[in-house]
């Protein structure tokens, strides 16, 4: 990790705000998170129409609630400890993305991966969560595609922005970003059209040389997104002896 602060990682040209860093983790711990993740118990995996999925520390109640737990150890460090010591600016050393979030860091990981052809369609991630969603990608790149709404309130088709995501990158993307827009990956086996004018964060980019005439194939790709879920209950707080917090 090559910045000093989120600010040299900013996005340009996008709604604010968006941040990447293309080698937030080395190799060594890529390998280590996608051998974790591998030999993680086989109930911990749920098979979705497009993708497969892990929660972690457990999925959200019906009323958008997180049992509080602990994530584990291989989830927090590297990961939420590098987040947490990384200035939004240089000037404000002390902050950082989840500085303002109720809990300080976050407190689920979604764990997906997706198959060349697999996706999963433009969509918002939601109340339930503080608006900032850090997503550090494994294995393969991708294009995730930022859409609009057109006139009649529908989803616009073609994403009006897209931002490849690299294996060992991070991605934050918070506020109107966040609120205001959907994201999303379409279900192709290779992304195309790839050079500097369509692709947002093509000046961050580890290897934008090993993007050959624009094209990229996909290849299988798992994603770790880390969101701080806004209401947790503690065990036992459904019996009136914890409340909510």
């Amino acid at each position: 990790m090559a910045v000093s602060s989120l600010e040299e990682a900013r996005v340009k040209g996008l709604p604010s705000s968006a941040f990447y860093i293309a080698d937030f983790i080395t190799e060594e711990e890529e390998q280590m998170l996608l051998s974790k993740i591998a030999t993680a118990p086989k109930p911990r995996w749920k098979q979705l129409a497009h993708r497969r999925i892990q929660v972690w520390p457990s999925d959200l109640s019906k009323n958008n609630t997180l049992l509080d737990s602990s994530l584990p150890n291989w989830l927090v460090d590297p990961i939420i400890s590098r987040m947490q010591s990384l200035p939004i600016s240089t000037t404000d050393p002390q902050s950082h993305i989840f500085s303002d979030s109720p809990h300080g860091a976050p407190n689920l990981v979604l764990i997906n991966e997706y198959q060349p052809g697999e996706g999963i369609m433009p969509h918002k991630d939601g109340v339930a969560y503080h608006p900032v969603v850090c997503t550090v990608s494994l294995g393969s790149s991708l294009t995730l595609g930022i859409h609009g709404k057109n006139e009649s309130g529908s989803t616009e088709s073609e994403p009006r922005w897209r931002i490849l995501q690299e294996p060992r990158s991070l991605l934050i993307t918070t506020g109107e970003l966040y609120t205001d827009f959907l994201h999303g990956i379409a279900e192709i086996t290779e992304d195309v059209s790839l050079s500097p004018d369509t692709v947002s964060n093509w000046d961050l980019l580890r290897s934008p040389d090993r993007i050959i005439d624009g094209r990229h194939q996909r290849e299988t790709r798992t994603s770790l997104t880390y969101r701080d879920v806004l209401k947790v209950t503690k065990l036992g707080s459904k019996f009136g002896a914890l409340g909510k917090r």
